[in-house]
């Protein structure tokens, strides 16, 4: 997959991977969820329809479901990996085929600031046991 680096994107990722495995670590329970969630900004009102500053407002969001495992086997671990590397083709050939749609692409507001690499605000957030941290 092509990708560009940036600095601000890829400091953030890092953190919130080390916020994801700190908690995985620490607790009883060895699942988590990272979500990516991509908004827009748009004008907020008051009840009044008084213009009242900017809101982000979600367009899209993406769950990485993420289970800590430790197989017991040779043939345990070669299981986990055939079927970790079907589930990520699997997730893959999805994301491709939605964003390569027309729906997936009119899912997509409208580029108003083409500051950075991500003209949408993204916000990072991290669960263990369904518990948001970091």
């Amino acid at each position: 997959m092509p990708g560009v680096e940036d600095y601000e994107i890829n400091k953030l990722v890092d953190e919130k991977v080390d916020i994801f495995w700190k908690g995985i670590e620490s607790g009883a329970n060895k699942r988590g969820q990272i979500l990516v969630t991509f908004s827009e900004k748009k004008p907020k009102k008051s009840w009044f329809q008084v213009y009242v500053g900017e809101e982000d407002v979600p367009w899209e969001q993406w769950i990485v479901n993420a289970e800590l495992r430790q197989p017991k086997s040779d043939r345990d671990r070669q299981e986990f990996t055939n079927t970790l590397s079907a589930t990520l083709t699997k997730s893959l050939q999805i994301m491709l085929t939605h964003t390569s749609s027309g729906e997936g692409r009119a899912a997509v507001p409208l580029i108003t600031n083409a500051t950075g690499i991500s003209p949408f605000p993204i916000r990072i957030t991290v669960k263990v046991d369904g518990v948001e941290v970091g």
